[in-house]
């Protein structure tokens, strides 16, 4: 521990490193806020799980849609005007989801305005991730910067949670949910106000391709495994509040979320100041059959609560050291020219499957239950394993792609 503890505090001590940390915690707060309390909220307005899985399931699917586009106007134009845009239409449209189902408006209107929420998402954390790119040429030190920048978010994951519980508990979903359109408006400006985007590195010059990064057939592999492996965060993300609505104790689903987050950050801390023989494929493929273990015992550990809680836990310690995995295999992978639009379409499988997870994992924890769902996300999670396993054979790593 106290190597690793070393090898973080010499990280942190690079020029910027300690700045974009801080700035990139305090601006991704509404990510570990918005989805939940919009799933509580829309679940005590229109009354069930199916319909607010599904608008929330909207809001992502179109952030997921749209967030390549984002990418590809930053990649061009860069990302002060986009931030602007998004830091406020974002949550003006996150504010018509919450007059429109307190009013008992038609549900299309609700998710008309989840979905522009999504198209208008903030893409902060992508360009944070660009950034990290761009500082560090090293796979090593992309491993380090790429685990840090994961930690902080489980931190928000941590964060965001408890404090809606809290306010849930005290004040109820409509306060929950208005408070994290607050703070996505905060956000925004905390991060322009900030200075860190002078740290933003554009690319100009060279042939573009329009299917830009999706060019590289090795990036479709690792955005497929992705994809399937957010699915399964998906259904955690809906089978806790599930589980807590079903114990008539609401408030217990962000301490579930915070605890598997807590999970998520002592992993990722651990996964960063560790060295591994195996290549990053390979530690890609093996975090995700390992979360596959947790992922069955939800099935079977529905009592006592506390056990549950443990099995939230270490489900969450494969969280961050997987998605670590993910972002230095696409920072490699990528050419420079199309950076940030690599992360974005990142960001698309990334999102698209945590909305089709919660989606669909709305539907069958009202239709089959929470053991099925649960036992659903273990078999995805262990096919997706198993194929990254096999068809994404390791590749030489060092200045790979550092020039392209």
């Amino acid at each position: 521990m106290k190597r690793i503890a070393r090898k973080y505090g010499a990280f942190v001590r690079q020029p910027d490193v300690a700045r974009l940390l801080v700035v990139g915690l305090l601006s991704r707060m509404p990510i570990g806020m918005v989805g939940f309390a919009m799933l509580m909220f829309l679940r005590e307005s229109l009354g069930n799980f199916t319909l607010a899985g599904t608008a929330v399931g909207i809001n992502f699917i179109t952030m997921a849609a749209c967030s390549p586009i984002q990418g590809r106007l930053i990649d061009r134009h860069g990302p002060r005007r986009l931030l602007l845009v998004t830091g406020i239409v974002q949550p003006l449209s996150l504010a018509g989801v919450l007059i429109a189902a307190s009013t008992a408006s038609p549900f299309w209107l609700v998710a008309l305005f989840a979905g522009l929420a999504g198209v208008f998402a903030s893409p902060i954390t992508t360009i944070t991730r660009t950034m990290w790119r761009t500082r560090f040429d090293r796979e090593e030190d992309r491993r380090t910067a790429f685990a840090l920048d994961s930690v902080t978010i489980e931190l928000n994951f941590t964060l965001g949670p408890a404090i809606v519980a809290g306010v849930l508990a005290f004040w109820g979903a409509r306060a929950a949910f208005a408070l994290s359109i607050v703070v996505v408006a905060c956000s925004a400006a905390i991060y322009i106000l900030s200075g860190v985007l002078s740290l933003f590195q554009q690319v100009t010059g060279g042939e573009r391709h329009l299917l830009g990064p999706l060019t590289e057939p090795r990036l479709w592999l690792v955005f497929i495994a992705t994809f399937g492996l957010t699915v399964c965060f998906g259904f955690l993300e809906v089978g806790y509040p599930a589980y807590a609505t079903f114990l008539s104790t609401p408030s217990l689903a962000g301490m579930l979320l915070a605890i598997n987050a807590v999970g998520s950050a002592i992993g990722g801390g651990l996964y960063g100041g560790l060295q591994f023989r195996p290549p990053v494929e390979r530690q890609f493929a093996f975090a995700m059959g390992l979360m596959a273990v947790p992922l069955a015992l939800h099935a079977l550990v529905l009592q006592p609560v506390a056990v549950f809680a443990v099995v939230a836990f270490f489900a969450g310690a494969l969280i961050a050291p997987t998605i670590t995995a993910q972002s230095v295999l696409v920072s490699r992978l990528a050419p420079a020219r199309y950076a940030t639009e690599a992360f974005t379409w990142s960001s698309t499988f990334i999102v698209s499957g945590i909305g089709v997870g919660m989606a669909v994992g709305g539907a069958m924890v009202e239709s089959v239950g929470l053991r099925p769902t649960f036992a659903t996300g273990a078999a995805i999670m262990a096919a997706m394993a198993i194929g990254t396993l096999a068809l994404l054979p390791p590749e030489v790593p060092e200045g790979a792609r550092a020039n392209d």
